[in-house]
């Protein structure tokens, strides 16, 4: 039996899959991971490096087939003086001879490297200045594979953080600031206290987005709570003082209120406050619901962060970058009055890799107009805004994602020209299946396929055999259904091809078929299950042997 169920099975879980598992294929270059370096951390080691590094940095750019913008080239060429360059036979030395290293294993040719490398370099060139101890080095895995495979690193780029010998993967954000902020929190600054206005200046000047809590002494048990929370916290800087006026430079709303805490972001929505119960969990959730901006502008650096958040409402818009920009402000005024409650998300067009997965998912991959979609991660259903992208239509849209009343949309293909019963083979499309299968009086043999599917042409020619066999039997309509690009919620389908049988008398207890069956198999079942006030018709006897 065919269970009535969508397609999509459950429609979104199936689809983050999708889309987390092509991003994690792109992510994960190869295999093997990382390369052996070693080296001492000493000003002899890191000045011969200068010097070998020096010969002719862009025949090495070319040579190692990295391809990055010019300005990407100089910052990573600047700080290839500060991040140690390992081999197989100097790993091990310099991650035992020393208390923080900071690893990155990479491969030459691998896109997802040469986009981390630049940021990689920034942080190292930070962390420098701010006095760290974190040693940052990085190692070609692909050169050096004895030295990948020592580390157990499996997917380029991969980024391990070694305390005294001991590894643990990296968990926060792939740009220069997450990566100062993660590595600052995991060696023991998980806060910066502030004491004056010139170091709320400075602070200010360094972090886009940041914690500030301001308390009269830095004990009793609200600090402590919060003090845990920044510690658990791996994405956000948090800074704290005892300063009125200097929490007021960081945190202007702030009517002096102490305790406090605040959140301080670069957008609009710049200044939230904390204003539940001094508790780290409530903290850590606080952060995780509006860390993100009112409309986050999703990268291949930030997507993974964006489809693991706490917000299971999201809608998303897909537009060309120029158009985005009239749509903003708008679509900032709507964001904020569902803050927390709904994830505003843009993907730019252009990015197909972003873009496309879901955008196929609708059909609607060759669209070149502005598309606004919704995703419900409660219930696995997905929803399309169909009218124009106007403040009200997309705050109605909003609103009905918000209280379920919107209906899950279902991609289908146009109506076929095909419709008259004549067609040998009808053409079921997914507005149409309700008609022509559910409702319809007749019989239904469906056969399910897709355009990628090497096994589907067998199974089409056996299909079109028993339609012009049994042509004529008015009791039994011979149809198919292309599932990749057309859905309903009451067909589930699992594998390509698929025969499914509908009843006249119960549609909804569809029988599948096998596709292995021989055509006189097929039609045997056909016989046994078709009924018609006259029979089986004599043009079906006669012609039996042709099958």
């Amino acid at each position: 039996m065919v269970k009535n169920m969508s397609t999509t099975k459950p429609m979104f879980k199936f689809v983050t899959l999708l889309v987390l598992i092509s991003f994690f294929i792109s992510v994960m270059c190869s295999e093997s991971l990382i390369n052996d370096g070693g080296g001492g951390s000493d000003d002899e080691d890191l000045e011969s490096l200068e010097e070998l590094l020096a010969i002719d940095e862009e025949e090495e750019d070319k040579q190692q087939g990295i391809h990055i913008k010019s300005s990407e080239a100089d910052t990573l060429r600047k700080a290839q003086r500060i991040v140690l360059e390992l081999s197989n036979e100097r790993v091990k030395s310099v991650i035992d001879g020393n208390e923080f290293v900071l690893l990155l294993g990479y491969a030459p040719w691998c896109g997802r490297s040469a986009e981390l490398m630049p940021q990689f370099a920034e942080a190292a060139t930070i962390l420098k200045e701010m006095g760290s101890p974190v040693l940052m080095a990085k190692v070609d895995a692909d050169r050096y594979p004895k030295a990948a495979s020592l580390l157990g690193i499996k997917g380029y780029p991969t980024l391990l953080l070694f305390v005294n010998g001991t590894s643990q993967m990296y968990t926060g954000g792939l740009t220069a600031n997450d990566i100062v902020v993660w590595v600052m929190k995991k060696t023991g600054v998980p806060l910066i206290r502030l004491d004056t206005l010139s170091d709320a200046e400075k602070f200010m000047a360094k972090h886009q987005m940041f914690v500030i809590g301001l308390f009269d002494k830095f004990e009793g048990s609200n600090y402590e709570e919060f003090t845990k929370a920044a510690v658990a916290d791996n994405e956000i800087q948090f800074a704290e003082t005892s300063k009125t006026e200097v929490a007021k430079v960081l945190f202007p709303d702030n009517e002096n209120k102490k305790p406090f805490v605040g959140l301080v972001k670069s957008e609009p929505e710049k200044y939230l406050a904390f204003e539940d119960t001094f508790e780290k969990e409530k903290i850590l959730e606080f952060l995780e619901y509006n860390k993100f901006p009112l409309v986050t502008v999703m990268t291949e650096l930030n997507s993974v962060r964006v489809h693991t958040g706490p917000v299971k409402l999201q809608v998303i818009v897909f537009a060309k970058d120029e158009e985005f920009k009239n749509h903003l402000l708008p679509l900032q005024n709507v964001a904020r009055k569902f803050k927390s409650k709904i994830m505003f998300i843009y993907v730019d067009v252009a990015e197909e890799n972003l873009a496309k997965p879901f955008l196929t998912l609708f059909g609607l991959e060759e669209s070149d107009k502005t598309v606004v979609t919704a995703f419900d991660n409660r219930k696995s259903s997905k929803y399309l805004l169909e009218s124009n992208l106007t403040p009200s239509n997309l705050e109605a849209f909003c609103s009905g994602l918000l209280h379920d009343t919107l209906s899950p949309y279902f991609k289908s293909q146009p109506l076929p020209e095909n419709l008259q019963k004549e067609a040998t083979v009808q053409t079921v499309v997914g507005r149409t299946f309700e008609d022509l299968v559910l409702n319809s009086p007749q019989n239904v043999l469906l056969e399910v396929h897709t355009p990628w599917c090497i096994n589907c042409e067998a199974t089409t020619k056996q299909v079109e055999k028993l339609a012009k066999h049994f042509k004529g039997l008015d009791n039994l309509i011979i149809a198919r259904i292309d599932a990749s690009a057309n859905e309903h919620p009451k067909l589930q389908v699992e594998d390509f091809p698929t025969l499914v049988f509908y009843p006249s008398g119960d549609k909804s207890n569809p029988i599948k078929l096998p596709t292995k069956s021989s055509l006189k198999d097929l039609a045997a079942f056909i016989k046994k299950n078709v009924r018609t006030d006259r029979g089986i018709t004599s043009q079906d006897e006669t012609s039996k042997d042709e099958l």
